[in-house]
This record gives C-alpha cells, structure tokens and sequence, in this order.
C-alpha cells in the first residue's frame, strides 16, 4: 500500500507544484508587464517642462507599485495603516485668528531649520490635520531637507474649537487667503509655497486660480496629490459597487466624527437638520443636507460646480506640480483634465499607472519614510527652492 500511495502522493504534490508555478509566473508577468509602469507627464513642451525633466529623476524612472497591495483600495488602505507607524510629529502651534472671528490652528515644524529657509503650507485632506498620517510623511521630509513646514488645520479641526457656525469646504480658499497673507507678513522676502493633498488641492487650485493679477501672486510654486479634479465624476466614482460605496461611508463617518466634536461649540444652527445630516450614507448625501446649504448654494451641483478646478487651469499661473493615480478610486483617469494640462505653461500632471487615492506604496516593505510621494515632493521643491526664480522668470518671457 506504501509502495502504491507514495508514487501517488508524490505526482500529487508535483502537480500542486506546477500549478502554484504556472499561476506564480503569471501573476509576475502580469505584474512586470502592466503594473509596472514609467509615469506620463502631461505638460505643454516649455520651460516648466524642461524645468521637471531637470530636476525630477523621479519621472525618468519607473513606478514599482507594492506587489502585494497595488490594487486601488489595497493601496488607499494600506498606505494609512503603514503610514500611521510614523511617529507624532512635534509640532509648535499658533493660533490665527480670522477676520470673520473664526479661528484656526497652524501648526509648525521649523526644528533645525535656519531662520530663513523657505515655508511650505500644507493643506491636508477632506477630514485630516497635521497629525494625519499623510501629513506626517510630507512633514519629516521636509524637515530632513531643512525646510519649514505650516500645516493649516481647516475651522474645527486639529483639536481646535469653533468660534462662528462657518466650517470649511472644498471651494472656499477665504481662510488658506489669510493664512498665506499672515505667513508672509511674519517672513518677509521668505519664499512661500504649498501642498495640497485631496480636497486640499481643491481648496489650493482654486485659491491659484483666483490670482489674476501678478501683484496677487503670493506663492512661488504649488503642489497637488490625489486631487479630485472634477467632484462630479469623484462623486460617480465613489458611489459605485461596492468597494467604492464602502470607501465613501468610510469617508462620511469622518464627517460625523467631526460633527460630533464641533457640536458642543454650539455653533451648528443654521438651515438643516441634524438629523437628516446624521441620517447621511455617502459624502454626496453629507454635502447636500449640510455643506451647500451653509454656505449659500442654490443646491449640491452647484458647490460642486464651483468646488471642481478641472476647467480652470488656465487661470493658473503659478507653476503646479500635480500627481494622480489613473486607478484612484475617487478620482477616475476620465476625471483627470489631460488636455487642459497639455496646453497649460504652469500645471503638469503625474500620471501613474497604480498608486490609489494618497497611497502610492512602492517597493516590498513600504513602511519607509523615502516613499513615492515625499521623493515627488523633495525634488520638487529642491528644484522650485534652488531656480524657481529663474523659471518663473523664463514662463513670464515666453508669455
């Protein structure tokens, strides 16, 4: 009996063998052939171009996504847990008090840094502050290259109370307006730039695009990761089976959690229904029953309208460094205004072919502060900080 099973088990286990093989070399063809991938820059050919092509190694190399989370919400998800292992960030905080009587906490990182060296102001995403774990990553890199970092911790966030009923959305650039004009009268002759990362770049682009003047030019150079450029689309995305539907509930128990901090401020009576708000399963719902209608709009279309900075690239004119993932899973490739970038001096955008919303994991252990995005960000900046004058003097020449 021995004799007989032993030959049997043994062609067994070799075919288990063959099979794990085959679906081995497979998954690695696959992967080698269609994940990994050399980013596209869209740009009009110019001189922010030739600027990036310079200065951005990174866009001449090839994007390894984490072979075993580069799908689009293993991506989103993963990249959070990792990144939450970085450690706080030991910020010093000051209070902006605004003009309207509402406040805001911005939060610096300035240690080793000389008095002089350049600030950047980061925006964080829809419900995210300084200690957000996307935040943290953009932060320590900076702080390794010796510049200065302001978060901007939006009304009711990062701990802080609300002093008014106003809160904070996608479209508004009001309080980021007073937050730059502060930054700049506190460090005169000091370069300023900033980041915006998901709704933040909404918030930033819309900001840029409201600068038609030079004199209204406050910022050097601009940055977006993960920006969802036209909110309808985002919105459509999002609300698809399944995996994006529970993205979006997840997104929207983030709306609760700050209701339910700010609430105690006694400062949300307005024209809504806290239970319809509470009642809530999806952002869209979330932004119908309270975002628009706090802030004046006719209905939700028309603050997505408004929010959406897709159709107006033109009207920046501040170089804009921009990278999106053609997988995000709230932002869509179809989303992504690729012939607007291509015809725009100032704005290029960073297609990859993986990476999720913020997530952009890369290599086999992702959890390392050198990931695809801080090195994105680095070069940029070092490139920005080093001969941005000199490019902003060679995009005015060609205008």
């Amino acid at each position: 009996m021995n004799w007989i099973t032993s030959p049997l088990d043994f062609l067994f286990n070799l075919s288990e063998w063959y099979v794990s093989a085959i679906i081995g070399t497979g998954f690695f063809t696959y992967y080698l052939l269609q994940v990994v991938k050399q980013p596209i820059l869209v740009c009009s050919d110019g001189k922010f171009k030739d600027f990036l092509s310079l200065h951005l190694p990174i866009l001449q190399e090839k994007y390894w996504p984490t072979l075993w989370c580069f799908e689009s919400r293993l991506q989103t998800a993963f990249a959070n847990v990792l990144r939450s292992l970085y450690p706080k960030v030991e910020y010093w905080r000051e209070t902006l008090k605004l003009s309207d009587g509402g406040q805001l906490a911005l939060d610096w990182l300035e240690e080793g840094c000389p008095t002089n060296a350049p600030i950047i102001i980061i925006l964080p995403g829809l419900t995210g502050d300084s200690q957000s774990q996307y935040i943290r990553c953009l932060a320590l890199s900076a702080n390794r290259m010796k510049l200065r970092i302001v978060v901007l911790n939006y009304r009711g966030l990062g701990g802080m109370s609300l002093k008014t009923p106003r809160t904070y959305n996608a479209a508004n650039f009001e309080d980021l307006s007073e937050a730059v004009r502060h930054v700049k009268i506190l460090n005169p002759g000091i370069p300023v730039a900033a980041v915006g990362i998901s709704m933040g770049g909404l918030v930033l682009g819309n900001y840029l695009a409201s600068q038609q003047t030079l004199s209204e030019k406050t910022l050097v150079a601009a940055m977006v990761i993960s920006t969802p450029w036209n909110v309808f689309k985002a919105m459509d995305s999002l609300e698809k089976p399944v995996l994006n539907l529970m993205l979006n509930r997840y997104l929207t128990s983030g709306f609760f959690s700050f209701i339910n901090r700010v609430k105690h401020d006694d400062m949300l009576q307005g024209p809504w229904c806290m239970e319809d708000i509470l009642k809530c399963k999806t952002v869209r719902e979330f932004d119908s029953s309270y975002t628009a209608k706090q802030f004046g709009y006719k209905d939700v279309s028309d603050y997505y309208a408004n929010a959406s900075i897709h159709d107006k690239l033109h009207k920046i004119e501040v170089p804009m460094l921009c990278l999106s993932a053609r997988d995000d899973p709230i932002q869509p490739y179809e989303g992504i205004p690729v012939e607007e970038a291509s015809k725009s001096k100032y704005v290029a955008i960073v297609i990859t072919q993986y990476g999720g919303h913020i997530g952009f994991l890369e290599g086999l252990f992702p959890a390392r502060r050198d990931e695809y995005i801080c090195r994105l960000f680095t070069q940029y900046f070092n490139g920005i900080f080093t001969s941005g004058s000199e490019l902003l003097a060679a995009i005015s020449k060609s205008d």
